[in-house]
């Protein structure tokens, strides 16, 4: 989980690629000193060789402009990270702060430095031949590196253009919810998942730290569990905002005595970790609200973009449907000799029906366009449910729909969403009887 989290750490792969980078330097000016005591003159015939003075100034040159180029990028990044803070939500900068061209694009001009700057060292001039040196081989290599940056650099204009335009930036989000719903709710089943119990008291497991949930380790719980006999019920999930002293889990059925105790508090404590924001690869319900931010925000009268707020609705459909042609998962785990040793907890659909429609039914009331599209992703994953819980709930919130079109003044436009909320009520309905 934890090196999950460094996908977020914008600092992380560019920090990688400037190690790299000097490394590389130290190692092809070594290569350089090893060929010019052995067999000097040979790559004559590969490489282009400028004398100590040419070399120094090819290397300042394309160290001094890749960083400057690198300067410029990182303006230009930030700029777009004020804008997508302001026009799609603040939550939304994160997915600009992993992006992995911004971060390679920004660690290639950094590297490219760091390397000249490395090979620049190394260049001694003496007043003879003999007391010369010049890295010819790693004096190309940078040259070689200007090149791909300049590719480099067209490449990132077009990336950052394209990453700001919200089609692409809400299919990312919507990639981020069909990978977390694969994970916390896999078709199949998993093998070890079984009906939850419900036992009753356990010993308490609670928090040493205040923070977000960012993630638990499901299958190190379990382990723990199975060598430890003893069952675990999960009481958060992650997404929940915890303060220190607040109970995590509880366990059931352990040895009484102290250290036992103990230890199975830190193993569980290890397994769930805690962070200052919340991420979306385990916490589905932020990546609902991510898109649902999206729609919210194109409808409010400063932005008034309700084709924003239709395009994010259907990537929110993209991403539901499917989830909602699965029943509820079971919520019990089992060891290798089929006893229960964990309960996990998921979150209901309902609560992230609740999420969406709440929103868009306060906000989408004067966009016709976007209401459309609220009704028809109601009517999707209507069709879609296969539980009958699930089907219910979205008839519910599409009669919340119909009451809240009395606060309009727009007649033809609420007689249109009527139609269109009866003919998603009438194939919500032949779709059940169709099971």
């Amino acid at each position: 989980m934890r090196l999950t989290r460094l996908r977020d750490v914008f600092w992380f792969l560019p920090l990688v690629m400037g190690l790299s980078a000097i490394v590389l330097a130290q190692v092809l000016v070594a290569v350089d000193r090893s060929l010019a005591d052995t067999t000097p003159g040979w790559e004559g015939g590969f490489f282009v060789r400028v004398g100590a003075s040419g070399g120094r100034d090819l290397l300042g040159a394309i160290g001094g402009s890749m960083l400057g180029v690198a300067a410029t990028s990182f303006s230009i990044t930030i700029s777009v990270l004020a804008t997508a803070s302001s026009t799609y939500g603040p939550r939304l900068v994160r997915n600009f702060m992993n992006d992995r061209g911004n971060q390679f694009v920004l660690g290639m001009f950094g590297a490219t430095f760091l390397y000249a700057l490395m090979v620049l060292r190394a260049i001694t001039a003496g007043p003879t031949v003999d007391t010369t040196f010049v890295p010819d081989i790693a004096v190309n290599v940078a040259v070689a590196l200007a090149v791909v940056d300049v590719l480099v650099l067209v490449y990132f204009i077009n990336h950052i253009a394209s990453s700001i335009q919200v089609s692409t930036l809400s299919a990312r989000v919507r990639s981020e919810l069909d990978a977390v719903v694969a994970e916390l709710y896999p078709d199949p089943a998993p093998d070890n998942a079984v009906p939850a119990p419900t036992p009753k008291g356990g010993t308490p497991v609670t928090a040493t730290g205040s923070g977000f949930i960012i993630g638990i380790d499901e299958t190190s719980l379990l382990g723990t569990a199975r060598e430890q006999d003893f069952l675990l019920a999960m009481e958060v999930r992650p997404g929940d905002h915890l303060v220190a002293g607040e109970v995590l889990a509880h366990i059931h059925g352990a040895d009484r005595n102290d250290e036992v105790i103990a230890a199975a508090t830190e193993a569980v404590r290890a397994g769930i970790d805690l962070g200052e924001t919340r991420t979306p690869y385990q916490d589905i319900q932020f990546a609902v609200q991510q898109l649902t931010e999206m729609a919210v925000r194109a409808l409010s009268p400063g932005t008034n973009d309700p084709y924003t707020a239709h395009n994010t609705l259907n990537e929110l459909a993209a991403g539901l449907v499917p989830l909602a042609r699965r029943h509820a998962p079971d919520l019990g785990r089992v060891d290798d000799k089929g006893t229960v040793r964990l309960l996990v907890t998921r979150l209901p659909m309902q609560e992230l029906l609740d999420d969406v429609f709440g929103a868009v039914r306060t906000y989408a009331l004067d966009a016709p366009i976007a209401m459309t599209a609220a009704i028809l992703l109601a009517r999707r994953i209507g069709v879609a449910a296969v539980d009958s819980d699930v089907r219910d709930h979205v008839l519910h919130h599409l009669g919340l729909i119909d009451d809240a079109l009395e606060r309009t003044d727009d007649s033809v436009n609420v007689d249109f969403c009527r139609r269109e909320i009866e003919q998603a009520r009438s194939a919500i309905g032949a779709s059940e009887s169709a099971r």
